[in-house]
């Protein structure tokens, strides 16, 4: 399984020459299997350099997390979408009031987007609910997570590798000391001994303390779910859109310097991990 970032920002993206380290872009991963099939995971605008790369591909599979505009905002930019000999699936997590094709459709319309999703023919949109479920050769597992709204991390696994992708994640969110059990940890289940762990990483702990309940994870509890989850390799991610290219070094050097019972890579727009 071959792992590529092409968009590492959290919230708003922040493309400049500050950023150019790290990336602007927000999120979308790709993920390949050996025999070349592709899932891409969230549709942020990092999805537009994504698409020249799957040029050829009879079938792409898009998971989106959840409905929050950087992590959709790149849609309609994605250019098999509008190639009728490509296949595309889009799957996302369901609501019990709306179909993912009607709240996709209030993003891709009118005024907001001069293409109706409705007029993409080659465009399947599937509701998901927590579970397992297969994708040409990979196997997904979803489930919700504690970020506002609907959302899903997911995990997926294929050619005998791991990965869970968890880009938008407080688990610490009303824990009076986290770490606390994993049973009641949100999203241990997906990141638990996986070899390779993307997670939302968006505050120092300074801030955090001015945004809790916003959603994201500090540095430093991110490092405490991956030691508890027993992950190989943790990939900081969602960067905070005002962490420019020397803060995060900043943070990563600190960060890198600890004693982690895991691999340390900070995610950066165009890093490929090959399991």
């Amino acid at each position: 399984m071959r792992i590529t970032l092409w968009g590492t920002r959290g919230s708003l993206a922040a493309a400049g020459p500050d950023t150019v380290v790290y990336g602007g872009d927000t999120s979308s991963v790709e993920v390949r299997a050996t025999d070349g099939a592709a899932i891409v995971l969230d549709a942020g605008s990092g999805i537009r350099k994504l698409s020249a790369e799957l040029d050829g591909l009879p079938r792409i599979d898009i998971l989106l997390t959840h409905l929050h505009m950087d992590h959709i905002q790149g849609l309609g930019f994605f250019t098999p979408l509008f190639d009728d000999d490509v296949e595309v699936h889009v799957w996302g997590p369901a609501s019990a009031t709306q179909s993912l094709e009607e709240r996709l459709a209030r993003y891709l319309s009118p005024p907001l987007f001069p293409v109706r999703l409705r007029d993409l023919a080659n465009v399947a949109l599937h509701d998901l609910a927590p579970g397992h479920f297969t994708v040409g050769p990979f196997t997904v597992s979803a489930d919700f997570v504690c970020h506002p709204g609907l959302t899903f991390g997911y995990r997926i696994a294929a050619n005998g590798a791991t990965l869970a992708y968890l880009p938008d994640h407080e688990p610490a969110l009303g824990v009076p000391h986290f770490p606390d059990s994993p049973e009641w940890t949100s999203g241990f289940d997906l990141a638990e001994g996986v070899d390779v762990l993307i997670h939302d990483a968006q505050f120092t702990d300074d801030e955090y303390a001015q945004r809790r309940g916003w959603g994201h994870s500090t540095f430093s509890q991110v490092a405490a779910f991956a030691e508890m989850a027993g992950v190989g390799t943790l990939v900081t991610f969602h960067h905070d859109p005002s962490h420019d290219d020397a803060t995060l070094d900043a943070i990563t050097k600190r960060f890198a310097a600890r004693a982690n019972p895991f691999s340390f890579v900070p995610g950066k727009a165009g890093t490929t991990f090959e399991l």
